[in-house]
């Protein structure tokens, strides 16, 4: 008889067990995933904002030598990410395949002007440093004019930062959610063994020595449950890069790296720190309490 209550107690033992690696693994996976929306969120405004530059109209009569020692200066700038010199002939030509006409033919000389195409750092792309920018680039004596899209480049502005803020407030209340799951998880663990704890005070345990094994476990609960969630985690990148190739190119290993630390910390914390709660939760309980 005796013998069939330790199987069945060891057996509840490991389904609680069990159960708590896969809430936590879910959560941690659902907390990684929303990781991961927000490194591509970033990438993906970087990409946006690095792609609306400048297009600066050199003036008649420069030489290329000029031109060429301007491009090199404009590249030693901490605000330009690249820049791209176009001769009036090349400009002739793309404009040429874009209307689809002869205008050369047609006005009798080219009246487009050599142009050097400049694209800005991400973070400089916003209209107060562009403004700074451009004032910088017309003090030259070669530039005859600056052109770029402010229009475009305000409403890609503002639809990232409503875009951060809604992400960064989903992010919030996501996280006290995943903390209360957790929390209730490791919760009703402790509280399937909560006669175990008071057995062991009544025989002269100290607290931090019955505390000791529930946190171990939770620990490692919290662990295996990191691991099992980062592995989903490769397992949907994985996915995500072989439907979308073009991730590959804003892959940042650097901050892949700090996600998968950050859910491994997150695990083994949060099941920690809800484990010591809860042990000491029911550490403090009168006996009468127990049957509640």
């Amino acid at each position: 008889m005796a013998r069939q209550e330790d199987k069945f107690y060891n057996r509840r033992i490991r389904t609680s067990h069990f159960s708590t690696v896969i809430s936590i693994t879910l959560v941690l996976f659902m907390l990684g995933l929303l990781g991961l929306l927000l490194l591509h969120t970033k990438k993906l405004s970087d990409y946006a904002k690095e792609n609306i530059g400048f297009s600066i109209m050199i003036k008649e009569g420069i030489k290329e030598a000029e031109i060429m020692a301007l491009l090199k200066k404009l590249d030693t700038e901490e605000f330009v990410k690249s820049t791209e010199y176009i001769p009036k002939e090349e400009a002739a030509i793309q404009l040429k395949k874009e209307l689809g006409e002869d205008f050369i033919g047609f006005l009798g000389y080219n009246p487009l002007l050599p142009t050097i195409d400049l694209r800005l750092k991400a973070d400089y792309a916003s209209l107060s440093s562009v403004s700074k920018i451009e004032k910088k680039l017309l003090a030259n004596p070669e530039v005859k004019e600056v052109f770029y899209q402010k229009n475009l480049l305000e409403m890609v502005n503002q639809n990232m930062e409503r875009i951060s803020l809604i992400i960064l407030g989903f992010s919030s209340v996501l996280m006290i959610i995943s903390i209360a799951l957790i929390n209730n998880t490791i919760r009703l663990s402790v509280y399937s063994r909560r006669f175990v704890i008071r057995t062991m005070q009544l025989v002269g345990a100290t607290r931090s020595f019955i505390r000791r094994p529930f946190i171990r476990n939770g620990i490692i609960d919290g662990f295996i449950s990191a691991i099992v969630a980062i592995g989903l985690l490769m397992v949907v990148m994985s996915f995500l890069f072989q439907e979308i190739p073009e991730l590959i190119q804003m892959v940042d290993l650097n901050l892949y790296v700090a996600l998968i630390i950050t859910v491994l910390l997150l695990g083994i914390l949060i099941s920690w720190f809800c484990t010591w709660l809860s042990v000491r939760r029911y550490l403090r309980m009168k006996t009468d309490e127990l049957y509640t």
